[in-house]
């Protein structure tokens, strides 16, 4: 997780909402990522997505069998969607998103539902440092919108 917040400072300082990811095979990161939503104008360029698109080329196979991610922020459904959809075996994630949180938080993707993948959560990883940059991320914010 320390991993995925180094990203999520990436994404802090473009002005992006502080969201990192990474996914690991054998215990090596295979791929890392950020919000790029605001810098791309683009919707679909989550953290969760970029970094699945990255691991899947290195592993020249959208099937991501036998890997694991690690994300600072709750997946929302497009990219619960996705991780599911790409087989990884494990999401370990940080803090939890009461908006928009699709691992159980308003809905859950990963285990109220029969999809021909089932993976594996674990929530609150690193969870008070991955809430404290979302926080000061805001903050900073508000403070840049009043100017």
């Amino acid at each position: 997780m320390k991993e995925a917040l180094k990203e999520a400072k990436k994404a802090y300082d473009k002005l992006e909402v502080p969201v990192g990811a990474v996914i690991v095979k054998e215990g090596k990161i295979i791929a890392r990522a950020h919000n790029l939503k605001e810098t791309k104008y683009d919707t679909t360029k989550h953290a969760e997505i970029l970094a699945i698109q990255k691991a899947s080329k290195k592993l020249n196979n959208w099937r991501l069998i036998d890997c694991d991610m690690y994300v600072t922020l709750e997946p929302c459904s497009m990219c619960a969607g996705a991780i599911i959809n790409s087989r990884i075996r494990k999401v370990y994630i940080g803090a939890l998103d009461e908006k928009t949180g699709a691992a159980g938080s308003v809905l859950n993707l990963f285990e109220d539902y029969t999809f021909n993948h089932k993976v594996e959560i674990e929530k609150g990883i690193m969870q008070e440092e991955c809430e404290t940059m979302l926080k000061n991320f805001f903050k900073m914010l508000r403070k840049i919108k009043k100017k």
